[in-house]
């Protein structure tokens, strides 16, 4: 009988019992315990790499960022572009058309009132068709909702100074909603005023200010505009009236009144298309500014093996969630396809 052993790597426990059953000839000898295979260069060579990724890596491996707000805001960067671009249009048409107005070409008038016509209309239709980002001023707002302006009746800088030292509560949605207090002293100026109550009414998503004639006015989101004018309340007084303040376009009624008048819509319809202009290239620096965004950064090696292990270790595991995961991942993925793409870097 052949006593030699092939060489396998054992331990001290496993030589100890098979030397006491040599010994004992009439004892079982114990069942053996499989060889593990010994990996070779390459494998141990490839086992060392990954060691050095791991030892290397830090402790908490970083997710990809995701920007979540990435596609809202182009959509509605693009949408407001195409807006302004017809806006910027019909604008030139109706430009070219009140001059030929005032020049007193016979084709001038009809023409005004058709282009008007198309131009009011577009006004119209901004709230549903300029992605939400562009207000009634035609001004575009990056990364905000267009906001609609408006004044609270009876509040204004100076009857709050006559009336310091004066604390009022603001509430917005009825008894059920939160009461916002602020506190006036008779010292307090309308900047200050002003700024007091856009501290307070924040949290309401109202915002205070002075406008350009000096009056405090405030502003909201158009979306939430409705609620507020509806039911907008102050201590005291109960719902408080509002008024939406109009923007300074003048628009209207572009193809009456007499020569002075035209010439007045003319001069207005330059200056709107001054602000549509800039309104414009605000948009495409969003767009710009969004298309940076969507650029991934270029993936490191080590995070490309890191990906790759997590990648392995979760295939080899037993967790069925996760099996299922990357089986319905791999679908339609052939070893062409892989290939063609690998072809293309």
């Amino acid at each position: 009988m052949e006593t030699s052993l092939r060489p396998t790597v054992t331990s001290p426990a496993l030589n100890s019992a098979t030397t006491t059953g040599s010994r004992i000839g009439t004892q079982a000898a114990p069942a053996p315990v499989p060889a593990q295979p010994v990996p070779d260069a390459t494998e141990t060579a490839a086992l060392q790499a990954a060691e050095r990724l791991v030892a290397h890596a830090p402790a908490r491996r970083s997710q990809p960022h995701f920007d979540t707000r990435l596609q809202g805001d182009v959509a509605s960067a693009q949408q407001a572009r195409d807006y302004l671009d017809r806006v910027a249009s019909q604008l030139e048409s109706v430009k070219a058309a009140l001059s030929a107005r005032i020049a007193g070409m016979k084709s001038g008038a009809r023409d005004l009132e058709a282009r008007a016509r198309q131009l009011s209309a577009t006004l119209a239709a901004r709230a549903s068709q300029a992605g939400g980002s562009v207000d009634a001023a035609l001004d575009f707002s990056i990364g905000a909702p267009a906001q609609q302006r408006f004044r609270i009746g009876g509040l204004d800088a100076a009857s709050l100074q006559a009336a310091a030292p004066l604390s009022l509560s603001f509430s917005i949605g009825g008894a059920g909603g939160p009461q916002l207090s602020a506190s006036f002293e008779p010292e307090m100026s309308a900047e200050q005023i002003a700024a007091r109550l856009d501290r307070t009414l924040a949290p309401l998503n109202v915002r205070a200010g002075l406008g350009r004639d000096g009056r405090i006015e405030f502003s909201t989101a158009e979306a939430n505009w409705p609620a507020v004018r509806d039911s907008i309340a102050i201590s005291g007084r109960d719902r408080v009236g509002t008024e939406a303040v109009a923007p300074d376009l003048q628009l209207q009624d572009l193809n009456k009144g007499n020569a002075e008048a035209l010439r007045q819509n003319l001069r207005d319809v330059v200056q709107a298309l001054e602000r549509v202009r800039r309104s414009q290239a605000a948009a495409s620096a969003a767009l710009s500014a969004a298309s940076l965004r969507a650029v991934e950064p270029e993936i490191s090696p080590e995070a490309l093996a890191i990906t790759a292990q997590d990648f392995a270790a979760t295939a080899a595991s037993h967790d069925y969630e996760s099996l299922l995961a990357i089986t319905s991942a791999l679908v339609g993925v052939s070893r062409e396809r892989v290939l063609a793409l690998l072809g293309m870097r």
